[in-house]
């Protein structure tokens, strides 16, 4: 929960007129600032979302905003799912599934958010937490409808904590995403766009990427300034 009008400004467009490379970018912003996200970035190649997404369509909701909303400002991404989302706001399973049908639905891509807490990973149990998470997903959606969605292996224990899992940690948790869904459909789990979430900084964002199942990455505090968010597409460009 960070911005307002007049400090997006500067962000957006320097996002916008410095994301030159061939990786594709994305800015989810939060509710209020979807309209100025739309005013900037509008005909350029960077895309806009939003935090969070309802998983109703409509109805006496108050203070829940519907994919159909989103479709409005023009999104083309959701995350669903955040570790934040699931520990603070009590998003189940259940109702991230129910979330990210309801972004499809709309006709928004789901940006599905998945990861182990510190206690979880010492626990041993990283790969039966986020299997866990998959499943109730593809149980409500089924594979097919990730062809045209994203997943993002974020662990909580590296967010915003300053500590990041190390290359070979996020590798190993990519490509057991991948082959969960190499199970259901081998073209699927090839085209799957899967990104890591955790502390990707400019200056580790170059080995991050270089992994075989690292498709790209869900930034959170470094795409809050322009130079360190442009130096990580520019990472992801090559």
């Amino acid at each position: 929960m960070h911005g307002s009008l007049a400090t997006n400004l500067g962000l957006l467009h320097a996002v916008r007129d410095g994301a030159k490379g061939s990786a594709e970018v994305a800015v989810c912003v939060p509710y209020p600032y979807l309209a100025q996200a739309r005013t900037v970035l509008d005909g350029s190649s960077v895309a806009w979302g939003a935090q969070d997404v309802s998983e109703h369509a409509q109805g006496a909701w108050t203070g829940e905003v519907s994919g159909a909303m989103l479709v409005d400002f023009g999104c083309r991404y959701a995350l669903v799912g955040h570790s934040e989302r699931r520990s603070f706001f009590g998003d189940t399973d259940a109702v991230v599934a129910a979330k990210f049908a309801a972004a499809q639905k709309a006709g928004v891509t789901p940006v599905l958010c998945v990861g182990e807490s510190l206690a979880e990973r010492e626990a041993g149990i990283t790969g039966e937490v986020v299997t866990r998470q998959i499943d109730a997903v593809l149980a409500n959606s089924g594979v097919a409808a990730f062809a045209d969605a994203v997943v993002a292996y974020e662990p909580v224990w590296a967010i915003g904590t300053g500590r990041t899992a190390s290359p070979q940690q996020a590798q190993e948790v990519h490509a057991l995403i991948r082959a969960r869904f190499a199970r259901d459909s081998a073209e699927v789990s090839a085209g799957l766009r899967i990104l890591y979430g955790g502390s990707v900084k400019a200056n580790n964002a170059a080995e991050l990427f270089g992994q075989s199942d690292i498709d790209g990455g869900l930034i959170g505090g470094a795409s809050l300034v322009a130079v360190d968010f442009l130096a990580i597409c520019a990472a992801a460009s090559n």
